[in-house]
């Protein structure tokens, strides 16, 4: 009988120094990766098991996946060309009251074990965090749950990063959560029952009254509001920061395909309990196995076959321009777009949000008008529908269609 106790302590010790010795070559290999700043090798390395493993690892890979310059010193200025200290005398921002009541429900759950003193301070620093933010890139809308990203950051990069790795992950990450309109954030929901439809018809056919609005939360806010262990939110962000900004969808997609046993057994005529069981993230998380089956969908449904992403995502939205944010392969700097990129985009996407409601706008008066007094009262209203669409830019033909859809409708 002890023959096979000492071959099993011995299986066991050699199965230990194997797995440490392939944890040090991974570390060896992420540092080489951090070192050439080599991006196709970082993603692959934040997809594998483990993610980055560490924090002190994360300290170096997570601003080359934001797109910071290298050797960012800590007394420079930040990428926005703004001074540390010198938000404080901009205006403030409108949704400062806002972030001090999500500030003060932060920290709920991790770090662990922190005297009174200690979450005083780090509520002080998350908020100031926020708000030079804010202060500094005006434009840009909070949302509730932002927070919970910023929280993420701050806890685990070095404090003179904490400020420009914020400003680019809002602008090449989130950007779609922090425009004037939801508008942009529901688009990318829609994308799920589509990536749905065409990895698991039976699944998409049982959740088809049932909206897609269960994932708000995690897509909003990178699940960092979901996840409540330090550990285990770090790594997601390891691979969401090394990905495309459309690979949340597809994590979220993989989540509701992790359920498929649990939701086949709820009947599909109760959307509410449905809602229920996928708003909650499952327990226990298993995020490698997750993150592994979230790739194998977006490589087997690219983002380009679905008919939300052509039809409802904006080509100014963060899904879209978040691709050439990232840059390719070992791109240094030169290739990223800097910070007023950024902005230019987030803009151009406003208009456009400003021109859909102008064109609903429209729709809905000529509805209400669709019997003007002969054909005074069509040549006014194309002479109106005429000067809203010269006033902004757009292809023409999209013009002309809006055009023959309201006439459609007034005949």
């Amino acid at each position: 009988m002890e023959e096979p106790l000492e071959t099993s302590h011995d299986e066991k010790s050699t199965s230990r120094d194997n797995s440490a010795h392939d944890t040090d070559r991974k570390k060896e290999a992420i540092l080489k990766a951090c070192s050439s700043r080599d991006l196709d090798a970082l993603r692959a390395l934040a997809e594998s098991p483990g993610g980055f493993l560490t924090d002190s690892i994360r300290q170096q890979a997570w601003p080359i996946l934001l797109g910071l310059p290298p050797n960012q010193d800590k007394e420079e200025s930040h990428p926005d060309g703004t001074a540390s200290a010198s938000w404080e005398s901009l205006p403030r921002h409108k949704d400062e009251d806002q972030v001090q009541l999500d500030v003060n429900r932060a920290f709920i759950y991790y770090p662990e074990h922190q005297t009174e003193a200690q979450l005083t301070h780090h509520k002080n620093l998350l908020s100031t965090l926020i708000v030079s933010l804010l202060r500094t890139h005006p434009y840009l809308c909070y949302f509730q749950g932002y927070h919970d990203i910023a929280q993420v950051l701050l806890l685990t990069l070095p404090a003179h990063l904490h400020l420009p790795s914020l400003t680019r992950l809002s602008l090449f990450r989130i950007r779609d959560f922090m425009l004037p309109s939801l508008g942009p954030a529901v688009a990318q929901l829609r994308l799920i029952p589509d990536i749905l439809r065409h990895a698991d018809p039976p699944l998409w056919r049982h959740l088809s009254a049932t909206e897609p609005f269960f994932a708000l939360s995690g897509t909003l806010t990178m699940y960092a509001h979901d996840i409540t262990t330090q550990g285990e939110i770090a790594r997601l962000f390891d691979v969401l920061l090394a990905r495309d900004p459309a690979f949340t969808v597809y994590l979220f997609a993989a989540l509701v395909r992790s359920r498929r046993d649990e939701l086949f057994d709820t009947p599909p005529d109760e959307p509410e309990m449905l809602h229920s069981i996928l708003s909650k993230l499952p327990e226990p998380l298993d995020l490698d196995r997750l993150i592994a089956q979230a790739v194998a969908l977006e490589r087997d449904v690219p983002p380009e076959r679905l008919p939300s992403w052509r039809r409802g995502i904006s080509r100014w939205s963060v899904l879209k321009t978040g691709r050439l944010a990232r840059g390719r392969g070992k791109g240094g700097p030169e290739e990223i777009p800097g910070v007023e990129q950024g902005r230019v985009w987030f803009e151009k996407q406003v208009r456009e949000l400003r021109w859909q409601e102008k064109k609903k706008a429209a729709g809905k008066w000529v509805w209400r008008n669709r019997r003007p007094a002969g054909m005074l009262g069509l040549a006014i209203l194309v002479g109106v529908l005429a000067v809203l669409l010269r006033r902004e830019s757009g292809p023409v033909a999209a013009g002309l269609q809006l055009v023959s859809r309201l006439l459609a409708r007034w005949r």
